[in-house]
């Protein structure tokens, strides 16, 4: 499975982006989805999941109302809005073969990554 996450950029505080996660590789029917983020100097939590079975989703409580993660085929996309300064950060989609659960914010339960996009949002 290859992950290829794009969309990152450059905005300003209450800007929007949208990023995209494209999945490859081997074919199953059910897996989730999930965006992460590293900031400087921090350590990398979850952002978002979905399931690709049945497009339940899950988001960190810093992202509720602002963010929306959806699926289309193999590619599921990251909607942000009302960007804050403190959302930039370095975004990872991963995969997990399974669905999110309640622990889809942790890190060692993904089997893939990708290879991160950057999101700095500034004035």
């Amino acid at each position: 499975v290859q992950l290829q996450a794009s969309g990152g950029g450059l905005v300003q505080p209450g800007g929007s982006l949208r990023l995209s996660c494209a999945r490859s590789g081997f074919a199953r029917s059910r897996y989730a989805i999930g965006w992460f983020r590293r900031a400087p100097g921090k350590k990398r939590e979850g952002v978002s999941c979905i399931n690709r079975s049945d497009g339940r989703t899950y988001y960190a409580d810093s992202v509720k109302g602002r963010f929306s993660i959806s699926r289309d085929s193999n590619t599921v996309l990251l909607q942000m809005n009302s960007l804050k300064p403190e959302d930039t950060a370095v975004y990872y989609c991963a995969e997990d073969v399974g669905d999110c659960g309640g622990t889809w914010f942790v890190e060692r339960k993904w089997n893939y990554w990708g290879q991160g996009t950057q999101v700095t949002v500034s004035s």
